[in-house]
């Protein structure tokens, strides 16, 4: 048996931060779980049965009773506004197209689970994310792809503190889906058969304009109607507010066009929605800023693979350049829908080297 350790485990009430703490509560370590209340849920309407909602945290307390550890609830709602709420109404009021799991891993959970740790004595941290810490030939910590294709959720780490891979575990990175639910089931646990949570925590009703409209106000420019234009500037029609559209998107035009429409982009500063051919929705080449390193950064001239979305197969790509706090890269055979203010994650087969936001396409 590894050594035991005291660690914080997130709980968000859902099948696998339940069953994250069941392992590690096997493994021998002492588990602490914590839930993260990240907004007022009574200001909201919508399903109530979703992980980061009240039941689960309900949930989350129950599997903890079960499993006789701790459980905790932490108010981290003006961090969570203030690092993913807001930065998501600010993308897609700029015309981009925000990925709010990772904003919210990279500035506040795990952040504020390493802090929290910390004051409760915990040597170490984990989550129910199906990726894998292992250390590399040196002996450097480093992270990997999930062994479960279906399930691997290593895109939406890259943006994590460094130096928090040396204290942190994530027991299910080694099994699939299935397996994890059967574990639940072998324990009795209230969440086996959980459904899973698909929309944004802070989006219940399952439609992000809906955010954006109590927030900016429907009169905002990006919510308001304007051009729908090709690339060359020809005008073909109008839109209902730029940021009801995201790249690649093919529906919401309106009747009368004689082609199939695909968007390609949105120019903010004349409320234009930019339309093309399918073959315009390609992109040879893209540029990352915000970039974060958990590995060594690749050099110039380096062969790399580029996963540009979740569930997007990783594509092969060539390092342009590297300074100046961005990355310019070129994919050996172009990239459907390259969306600018979504995360590009860089690997070397399936060990993360890092990532950023993805600033510019051409």
């Amino acid at each position: 048996m590894q050594d035991s350790r005291t660690v914080l485990v997130a709980m968000s009430g859902g099948v696998d931060s339940s069953v994250a703490a069941a392992l590690l509560v096997e493994q021998g370590h002492r588990v602490i779980g914590v839930t993260m209340k990240t907004f007022c849920y009574s200001e909201v309407e919508g399903p109530s049965q979703t992980c980061c909602g009240l039941e689960g945290i309900m949930d989350a307390r129950s599997v903890a009773d079960r499993l006789e550890i701790p459980h905790y609830v932490f108010d981290v709602e003006r961090d969570f506004t203030r690092d993913v709420i807001d930065d998501f109404v600010d993308e897609y009021a700029a015309g981009r197209t925000p990925n709010p799991c990772v904003r919210c891993n990279g500035n506040t959970k795990f952040r504020d689970l390493l802090k929290r740790g910390a004051m409760l004595g915990c040597d170490a941290i984990a989550t129910g994310h199906y990726a894998r810490v292992d250390s590399d030939p040196t002996g450097n910590p480093r992270l990997r792809r999930g062994i479960d294709p279906d399930k691997d959720q290593a895109y939406f780490l890259w943006s994590l503190p460094p130096e928090i891979l040396s204290r942190l575990l994530l027991p299910l990175g080694a099994l699939t889906k299935p397996e994890v639910r059967e574990r639940a089931r072998d324990l009795g646990l209230v969440t086996a058969d959980k459904p899973e949570s698909q929309e944004i925590c802070f989006v219940p009703t399952g439609n992000y304009v809906d955010v954006l409209e109590e927030r900016l106000g429907t009169d905002h420019p990006a919510l308001t109607p304007g051009p729908l234009v090709t690339a060359a500037g020809e005008k073909i029609g109008e839109h209902d507010g730029y940021a009801r559209y995201t790249v690649g998107q093919r529906r919401g035009f309106g009747g009368g066009h004689q082609r199939r429409l695909y968007v390609i982009g949105a120019r903010p500063e004349t409320r234009e929605v930019v339309v093309g051919k399918i073959e315009e929705v390609y992109r040879n080449d893209l540029e990352l800023g915000e970039l974060n390193w958990l590995g060594p950064s690749p050099t110039t001239g380096a062969d790399v693979s580029v996963q540009i979305r979740h569930r997007a197969p990783a594509a092969a790509a060539h390092v342009e350049n590297l300074a100046g706090g961005r990355i310019s890269l070129r994919f050996d055979e172009p990239q459907r829908a390259v969306a600018p203010g979504q995360s590009a994650v860089i690997f070397d087969d399936d060990v993360m080297l890092g990532g950023g936001r993805i600033e510019r396409t051409g």
